[in-house]
């Protein structure tokens, strides 16, 4: 599915759900440089940075819920422009962003000792992918092979 062949709405239709979910967010402006994070209201992101600075911070509330949708932004954005500029790819304009930011994440299917090299890999090279291929070759050497090949326990 591609911007140029589908409507902003049939691509937002197509990604979120239909039902009455509170759905949460991270979203980067241009205008500030950085992430926010928003929720949806309606055909808007509300933007929640004011009250909650990282999505991880937001979780950690009491009344989440409560807080997420009765939060007063004082920004907001078209859900529909920012869902086309993310498939799009357009870095001028705001776009969505992975949910998650500090929050420590578990993900099926994944060993332990992977996803540890992972984060160790990733912490070393501070986000650079040419630095984490560096790093994950160092790694793989001192392992005697594939990362993957590691053994819990061994």
């Amino acid at each position: 599915m591609t911007p140029q062949t589908h409507s902003p709405a049939v691509l937002r239709t197509a990604t979120l759900p239909a039902d009455s979910a509170t759905l949460v967010g991270r979203l980067f402006d241009p205008a500030v440089g950085g992430p926010c994070v928003v929720a949806v209201r309606g055909d808007r992101l509300v933007d929640l940075t004011g009250g909650a600075a990282t999505v991880a911070g937001l979780l950690e509330r009491d009344e989440v819920v409560e807080f997420v949708r009765g939060f007063e932004g004082d920004r907001s954005w078209s859900l529909d422009d920012v869902v086309a500029a993310t498939f799009a790819g357009d870095a001028e304009k705001p776009r969505l962003l992975a949910p998650v930011d500090l929050q420590v994440i578990k993900a099926a299917g994944v060993t332990f000792a992977t996803s540890m090299l992972e984060r160790v890999i990733e912490e070393r090279s501070k986000g650079d992918p040419a630095g984490a291929a560096a790093v994950r070759e160092r790694v793989a050497s001192a392992v005697g092979g594939a990362i993957a090949s590691v053994v819990p326990g061994s």
